[in-house]
């Protein structure tokens, strides 16, 4: 090969695999019919009890789901998946992860069976550069996803994948994986964030574990501040919460859920708004805040 022809294919060679990765996603792509763009959730997910209990919260999340389209899958993105590297479940029949203890035998009972979609894996993985993502055969759904998803869909009929959240990357990372995300909401699937943007277990007031509107002082002040740079859309702010006020590091003493916030609010486009709703403290440094993007 001389060396003139030699160039020449290397000048191509980003081209042909930015194709080759476009053809495999629209290979992947041909089982979802296009559709309206579909909005965008975070569920602050709480207490795994809130699975089989009913409460204001339970009520929020079925009140929401009136109004969203019928999706063709899920997407979600649990708290209670921290890896190292990025991984998508991709089996046809996720089980139900019990990944909590010391609560009662009821909770352990719950079963939510909805299908899998290697085809939502395959095209999720083709769709993200530069960042490699493994499907996963071994995990399924945690409590993040099912004990809030089964209040969405009680006859769990919509397929649902979860990806991870790779603990290796700083949230900017994480809020630009996210941005490569947005072509799935038009081909109907629902992306979930599932986490608690004031979540610190360490300070809960076990005593008053069920009250609500009840927050320490860090914690009213952290939430009235996250919120802020939410409904103002400054989410540069939310994205360097480590370099934000004592009242940040209480509420989010680790990153784990937290940023599922911050890959919901990487799919947010200019023309779209932001809706809280359960937005209330529980047990002094907890918070249900949720939000749909639409």
């Amino acid at each position: 090969m001389n060396r003139l022809h030699f160039l020449k294919l290397l000048s191509v060679s980003p081209f042909l695999s930015s194709m080759t990765n476009l053809n495999e996603f629209y290979t992947a792509a041909k089982g979802f019919k296009n559709t309206e763009k579909m909005p965008v959730l975070f569920l602050g997910h709480g207490s795994p009890m809130n699975a089989i209990e009913e409460n204001e919260f339970v009520l929020g999340f079925r009140n929401i789901a009136k109004d969203l389209p019928k999706p063709n899958a899920i997407l979600c993105v649990s708290a209670h998946w921290f890896t190292k590297g990025t991984k998508i479940t991709a089996m046809e029949t996720p089980r139900t992860i019990h990944d909590f203890g010391g609560f009662p035998q009821a909770l352990f009972d719950v079963q939510y069976p909805a299908q899998g979609s290697p085809e939502l894996a395959k095209m999720t993985k083709e769709i993200v550069s530069p960042t490699l993502i493994d499907l996963d055969e071994n995990w399924g759904l945690d409590h993040g996803a099912w004990s809030v998803i089964k209040h969405l869909y009680p006859e769990a009929n919509i397929p649902v994948v979860q990806l991870s959240i790779d603990y290796t990357k700083s949230a900017r990372q994480h809020f630009e994986l996210s941005q490569q995300l947005q072509n799935l909401r038009n081909k109907g699937i629902l992306i979930i964030g599932s986490g608690n943007i004031v979540h610190n277990l360490r300070l809960v007031d076990f005593a008053n574990i069920n009250k609500v509107d009840y927050g320490f002082d860090w914690a009213i002040e952290a939430r009235q501040k996250i919120n802020d740079f939410i409904l103002d859309g400054n989410f540069e702010e939310l994205i360097a919460y480590e370099k934000q006020s004592k009242a940040f590091q209480l509420a989010i003493p680790t990153p784990d859920h937290y940023l599922p916030l911050i890959y919901t609010l990487g799919l947010k486009q200019n023309n779209e708004n932001i809706r809280l709703f359960n937005d209330k403290l529980l047990a002094g440094s907890l918070s249900m805040t949720s939000l749909k993007i639409e």
